[in-house]
């Protein structure tokens, strides 16, 4: 039985039953039942576009508390760089570094700084690639978890490296490790998340056993309380904290990690539905000629996450203002710093990433040929205007759901007018019959 966390979730009270998500879901993973919606654990990835167009507030992104910061006797904070996207232009990266440690953490560190590591490691990556291409971005856990149920195929292509906020706990840890002397286990490292897909990254690891990162916080729950202290700068007595440059900024919208790698060609695509065009394509044996490519599942890249509070157009020329502002930091890290980290491989996946199965129709390869047979036969049946009425998203949905039993072809409201109509004609026809008992067949006398 299918069960691993998931951070999207449906409010129940909530939700009226319009029907908007399940025409946006790209995996098909909603219906609507009983004025209900229902989220198919199984085939949800956690992208979080049911959470953009539900109008009810319906669908929420279960994250972390800041109540759980208490468990650790020392806090890290990990901005992921898209953060830095939620304030005004006049605001500075220092100062919204500091006001982290007025919310009870004890050290931040840059999710950015990390993935400048991580671009090094994949730049040399590449450089030493010979096999076949393209190969694809680790950084979006919501485009792998894709990946896994509809291009298996394609998953040996996804290059074997840590994101960056598996990076930055880890990094983060180890010095706070050295600088404290306390155990890992005392030790706390939360990512301020723009999306719920790195949530359940951290619960349900794909390319690690384990993840380092102990808790995430929504961006949407932090983010009053950092502006709230933004006006109590008192970094001028704390050490630097931002040593990120403009490369490790730039991920937070698409195409900035394809410029921090910088190798070969690229190409950069955001949004889970054009992600989906794209991967067919691949999988059709196109694009053979591109070396990299990055693969984001919210349209803008991570500054249109759905847990973010600005616009992702406002906070993606924020964001450029602010990699503007830091075109003069130079790198945190030597070349020869970021020549060992590869070397010795430190930030490499531990697992493979599998295939994730979810149509299976049945255990017996013959039954599950006649099912599906069946549920061609089912679709060819219905109307195919793929309106969502029935609560499945398309008509080929609704037959699928059928032949597992989990609806009715009435449910199509088509087919219930066509029968409702041919009953009616069946009543009227019994109607105009007179029992031989009331009929009058003896003849006439004449007057």
């Amino acid at each position: 039985m299918y069960n691993q966390f998931h951070s999207v979730r449906l409010d129940y009270e909530k939700c009226k039953g319009c029907t908007n998500c399940i025409k946006r879901c790209p995996m098909e993973a909603i219906r609507v039942h009983d004025g209900k919606a229902q989220i198919t654990q199984e085939r949800c990835i956690d992208c979080g576009e049911c959470i953009r167009v539900c109008q009810n507030h319906a669908k929420i992104a279960l994250t972390d508390e800041m109540d759980k910061l208490s468990e650790y006797k020392y806090r890290i904070a990990l901005p992921a760089p898209s953060f830095f996207g939620q304030f005004k232009n006049s605001e500075n990266i220092e100062d919204i570094l500091n006001s982290f440690f007025h919310l009870g953490f004890d050290d931040v560190f840059e999710v950015a700084l990390a993935a400048e590591v991580v671009a090094s490691i994949v730049h040399k990556y590449l450089k030493a690639y010979k096999r076949k291409k393209p190969l694809f971005s680790s950084a979006c856990p919501a485009v792998l978890r894709l990946m896994q149920i509809k291009f298996p195929e394609l998953l040996e292509q996804v290059i074997p490296i840590l994101t960056p906020m598996e990076v930055a706990a880890r990094m983060a840890k180890e010095e706070a490790q050295k600088r404290t002397g306390l155990s890992q286990k005392d030790i706390g490292a939360f990512f301020i998340s723009p999306c719920p897909a790195k949530v359940t990254e951290t619960k349900n690891p794909i390319s690690t056993k384990q993840s380092a990162v102990d808790g995430v916080i929504g961006a949407n729950l932090i983010y009053k309380d950092i502006v709230k202290h933004l006006a109590k700068k008192h970094h001028e007595t704390s050490p630097r904290l931002n040593k990120a440059t403009s490369s490790g900024i730039g991920w937070g919208y698409i195409t900035g990690e394809s410029k921090s790698i910088g190798y070969g060609t690229s190409l950069a695509v955001s949004g889970i539905h054009n992600v989906i065009s794209l991967l067919e394509e691949v999988e059709r044996g196109e694009l053979k000629d591109v070396d990299f490519m990055e693969l984001q599942a919210c349209t803008g890249g991570c500054v249109g996450g759905p847990l973010n509070i600005q616009n992702l157009f406002v906070g993606r020329v924020r964001l450029r203002h602010l990699i503007e502002k830091q075109t003069n930091q130079t790198s945190f890290y030597t070349d020869k710093e970021l020549s060992d980290i590869y070397e010795k491989g430190t930030f490499k996946s531990t697992e493979l990433i599998q295939p994730r199965p979810i149509m299976t129709l049945d255990n017996d390869v013959s039954k599950a040929l006649e099912k599906m047979e069946r549920i061609d036969q089912i679709t060819n049946n219905l109307p195919g205007l793929d309106c969502g009425a029935c609560g499945s998203p398309s008509c080929r949905a609704l037959a699928e759901d059928i032949v597992r039993e989990l609806a009715f072809e009435t449910d199509c409201v088509i087919k219930l007018r066509e029968k409702v109509k041919m009953l009616a004609e069946e009543i009227l026809d019994l109607a105009r019959i007179i029992p031989p008992s009331m009929s009058d067949t003896s003849p006439k006398k004449e007057k």
